[in-house]
């Protein structure tokens, strides 16, 4: 099984802490990228290639249009095998979700949302640039789930400017209040070259211990909800948790499509170049090594809350895991980061938040 990822590089305007390869797009850009990637997709094109995963993310792919969409899906049907079970994700934001754009995804076959809040609270959300409050979001929730697509994801992000653990719950509160399947919770990480990188010092920011303890509340609260804590960043309903995503953490195929969109296929890796003009004009992907290896494989299992299976790593690699990670873990056991039952080995919530250190040292 493959999954494919189309970057929907337009935004209606930038967002202070996002350096995603974005920009706002006129339709005739927009109407230009639609064709180079469909032509990226015809040089993967293959009838016997069973896809059952696909996500389209950016940017804000609701600004694209559900026609463009559509016409992309359309294109993915008559190029490969795209399963009946398929889960077809959209990234949108709620206050571009208006219903031509719910019907038109969902006639176009998406069953699955993800939307952009990070905030419920007006001055967090209003310094991370973000249009969408409470109205807007309750609003594209219940349009989508009037057309029958129940399976949401709502984005909440954690230490923000001005954030406390009483703010933060009030985010929460809401986004339970709205019976979502799906909640992506992520840690503010300021990157370089962004507004907020210019500006960090007055940025009135939590500080590292307040931002550790709002993510273990956080995992707590949730857990308590139903959720399951099952990426380091993401939590899910039982039978929720984001299929395409869960693909990069198990090394599985997948194929990126557009700028900046990184694929992992038949033990390659590659990615395109940011720039919109290389993309439009072919340029090929760029080459970045072998991909799928043992050392990555133990990294990214070790994101997951099912952890690292040594079982599965033997039929994978056709070998044991080495001794020195089993017994390396067992200091961690024993400092509550993580949790060894037989050949498995699992990070903690608390371990989940030293997860580089630990598993740097594991390897």
């Amino acid at each position: 099984m493959t999954g494919i990822y189309i970057h929907i590089p337009f935004c209606m305007s930038k967002c202070p802490y996002c350096d995603f390869y974005s920009f706002k797009g006129d339709e005739k850009q927009k109407d230009s990228y639609l064709q180079a990637v469909l032509l990226s997709l015809d040089g993967y094109a293959d009838r016997e290639m069973k896809v059952d995963t696909l996500y389209f993310g950016g940017g804000t792919p609701s600004v694209f249009g559900s026609e463009r969409i559509e016409k992309i899906i359309r294109h993915i049907r008559e190029s490969f095998d795209l399963r009946e079970n398929a889960e077809i994700t959209v990234e949108c934001n709620p206050s571009s979700a208006d219903e031509a754009f719910v019907r038109g995804v969902k006639k176009a076959g998406v069953n699955r949302v993800s939307m952009g809040m990070q905030s419920a609270v007006d001055r967090e959300r209003k310094i991370l640039g973000r249009h969408s409050g409470r109205e807007e979001t309750e609003r594209a929730v219940a349009l989508f789930k009037k057309e029958g697509i129940d399976n949401i994801s709502l984005d909440l992000m954690l230490g923000v400017p001005f954030q406390t653990t009483e703010s933060l719950d009030e985010s929460i509160d809401f986004i339970l209040s709205q019976g979502v399947k799906h909640i992506s919770a992520y840690l503010l990480k300021i990157e370089k070259g962004t507004p907020f990188e210019r500006d960090e010092k007055n940025l009135s920011l939590p500080d590292e211990d307040a931002v550790a303890d709002m993510y273990l509340h956080t995992s707590e609260r949730l857990k308590k909800e139903g959720y399951i804590h099952y990426e380091i960043s993401n939590f899910a309903l039982p039978g929720f948790h984001s299929r395409h995503n869960t693909r990069y953490w198990r090394c599985e195929d997948y194929i990126g499509i557009g700028p900046s969109a990184h694929s992992c296929f038949k033990g390659k890796r590659f990615y395109y170049s940011r720039s919109f003009e290389d993309f439009l004009s072919g340029k090929e992907p760029i080459y970045d090594g072998e991909g799928g290896d043992e050392e990555e494989y133990i990294m990214l299992s070790l994101r997951l809350g099912e952890g690292l299976d040594g079982k599965k790593f033997r039929e994978k690699y056709g070998r044991d895991l080495n001794k020195a990670v089993f017994e390396k873990a067992g200091k961690y056991e024993k400092a509550g980061l993580l949790e060894i039952k037989g050949e498995r080995i699992a990070l903690t919530a608390e371990g989940f938040l030293l997860s580089n250190t630990i598993i740097s040292d594991l390897l």
